[in-house]
């Protein structure tokens, strides 16, 4: 019997972290069937020839959970070598919710995910109340990549409460009822559960979003219905007291909680590990966290980036300056007005002088704010080095707000900067990926999306700290994206170029793979706008099987599928 597709001549590099070799990979009925020198014949034949094969990439952090709706492909992290996400993350997820109560989980996603309201009413047909049926609607719709999917504690306690999930603590009643549905999610596929108990997350009206007012009682709780069923991940959003070390004492109370929970349900317990300037030493109490609760038999693993989390500043999307009382109705006007004013002299000087002033609302996550000029930087080229807006304006003899003003208007707005709100000292970054129990992810993709865009995550590690800086083998990276996460987040049979592995495989240049510059685009429904990434470097992405993506171009195929947690997955 010929195989499907045989991929020939290629560098191989397997995920396992092992040297590389050259081999063919032949694919048959969505799996890898053999690897090594391959003579049979094939429907399709790939020549990889001074590429590399590995495994598709595999992103445990996303929240796609409303742009599986109208997005089949996956983008932009499809375009980055990714063939497996995982969403839900943080609390937030669109089940268990009945069509009637949907503008509650709609209020929860809105602000601290910056989802539209209106694009998640133009591409959502909502056909489920139950995360079980949440689910069966996701397994029929058409997939280019796959994905898993947790259920958010958001989306359960407005399902179970209504209006008082923003208001109160659950009742016996209600915790009984929240631990009837997650258990009924977990045996239905749900990979795990996830909450928010992060200042970070709001409504758009200044409310918590629902999983904050949950006590942590009723997160033990619930995570206590995993630890009864030896199934499901948790991951959550942190508690206010874990962002600084104001308060030591509330600061190891959280810590002891976090561990003692993840030793008392036998549940793995994972979060995002971000270092911050105004709170230096904090990442590090959390890398000794994860050694500690490993240490009292508990399992921990940190979920770390590639590079600063960078919020991305446009006149086409979000400045520093939208919330200052000056700016605000300027930033109001269409695009070609705003040009067509900032050229006025009258303007500029006003505009220029209320960059100083205080916003009306407060900045939560990657929402820009005013930030001092020596951490806004020009962002004309993906690699750098980028240059400060405060060195630019210092060259110019002019204030920092007008030299961004200027600067923009010499590329007709189409002009961003960057300021990173975590992460800024790369030295940190570094040694975080490289702790063992750290999994390098947290695109965030689908949410944030004019805010960020850190799809392309992986492609920068493998084109920054690879080939760039040769902090990792390739070896060592591609076994960070793969391996790594498929052992992680239970993908027993993903993250390795192995026979009767699924054959989600990427080929790609190592000379030459790399991000490209983002693009705004309005292609969301109802015309909402967002950010985009492609890549370069990349000749083929196969997902089961299928080449998805040729040369970064959709071949028509959409393999992906749902991937569903263990127990169901047992017979």
């Amino acid at each position: 019997m010929p195989y499907d597709l045989v991929i020939k001549n290629g560098v191989l590099i397997d995920g396992s972290g092992l040297p590389r070799h050259h081999a063919d990979v032949a694919v048959r009925h969505g799996r890898i069937a053999a690897v090594g020198r391959i003579r049979e014949r094939a429907r399709e034949v790939m020549d990889a020839d001074g590429l590399v094969v590995a495994p598709g990439f595999i992103d445990g952090h996303t929240h796609m959970d409303a742009q599986i709706f109208w997005d089949p492909l996956g983008t932009c992290s499809c375009w980055h070598g990714v063939t497996t996400v995982v969403m839900g993350n943080c609390g937030f997820t669109l089940a268990p919710c009945p069509e009637s109560q949907k503008h509650l989980v709609v209020r929860n996603l809105e602000r601290a995910e910056d989802i539209a309201a209106e694009a998640m009413a133009a591409g959502i047909e909502w056909k489920w109340t139950t995360f079980p049926e949440f689910l069966d609607c996701l397994d029929a719709l058409p997939k280019g990549i796959n994905y898993a999917g947790y259920l958010g504690h958001c989306a359960l306690r407005t399902y179970v409460m209504g209006e008082r999930a923003f208001e109160q603590a659950a009742s016996e009643d209600d915790l009984h009822a929240m631990e009837r549905e997650l258990r009924d999610a977990i045996r239905a596929g749900a990979i795990g559960f996830t909450t928010s108990r992060s200042p970070i997350h709001e409504t758009p009206d200044g409310r918590p979003v629902a999983s904050r007012l949950a006590t942590w009682d009723e997160v033990r709780r619930l995570v206590g219905v995993m630890g009864d069923l030896n199934a499901g991940l948790f991951e959550l959003a942190g508690e206010a007291v874990g962002r600084e070390l104001s308060d030591p004492v509330a600061f190891r109370d959280y810590h002891v909680r976090l561990r003692d929970l993840a030793v008392e349900t036998g549940r793995p317990v994972t979060w995002g590990n971000f270092s911050r300037l105004e709170a230096p030493d904090v990442w590090r109490r959390y890398v000794d966290l994860l050694d500690e609760t490993a240490a009292a038999g508990g399992r921990m693993f940190a979920q770390v980036h590639s590079r600063g989390l960078n919020v991305v500043l446009s006149f086409k999307t979000q400045l520093p300056f939208d919330h200052l009382p000056a700016w605000k109705p300027f930033r109001a006007l269409a695009l070609a007005e705003q040009r067509q004013r900032l050229r006025d002299p009258e303007t500029r000087r006003r505009l220029i002088a209320g960059a100083h002033e205080r916003p009306e609302r407060r900045a939560l996550g990657t929402e820009a704010r005013p930030f001092p000029y020596e951490w806004i930087f020009l962002y004309d080229t993906v690699a750098g080095p980028h240059r400060t807006v405060a060195e630019i304006a210092r060259e110019r003899g002019v204030d920092p707000a007008e030299a961004m003003i200027d600067l923009a208007l010499e590329k007709d707005l189409d002009r961003f900067f960057v300021h990173p709100v975590a992460n800024e000292d790369q030295d940190t970054v570094l040694e975080m990926m490289r702790h063992p129990r750290a999994v390098v992810t947290f695109s965030d993709s689908g949410a944030h999306v004019s805010q960020i865009v850190d799809s392309s995550l992986q492609t920068h590690l493998l084109s920054h700290w690879v080939r760039a800086k040769q902090a990792f083998t390739l070896e060592q990276a591609v076994r960070m994206l793969t391996l790594v996460p498929a052992t992680y987040w239970g993908f027993a049979d993903r993250g390795l170029v192995r026979e009767g592995f699924v054959a989600d495989l990427i080929v790609f240049d190592p000379d030459t793979i790399s991000p490209e510059m983002p693009e705004v685009v309005n292609d969301l429904p109802a015309g909402a706008r967002r950010l985009v990434q492609r890549a370069r470097g990349i000749a083929a992405t196969i997902v089961n099987g299928e080449v998805l993506l040729r040369d970064g171009k959709h071949t028509g195929a959409l393999p992906g599928q749902l991937l569903r947690g263990p127990l169901a997955r047992r017979p």
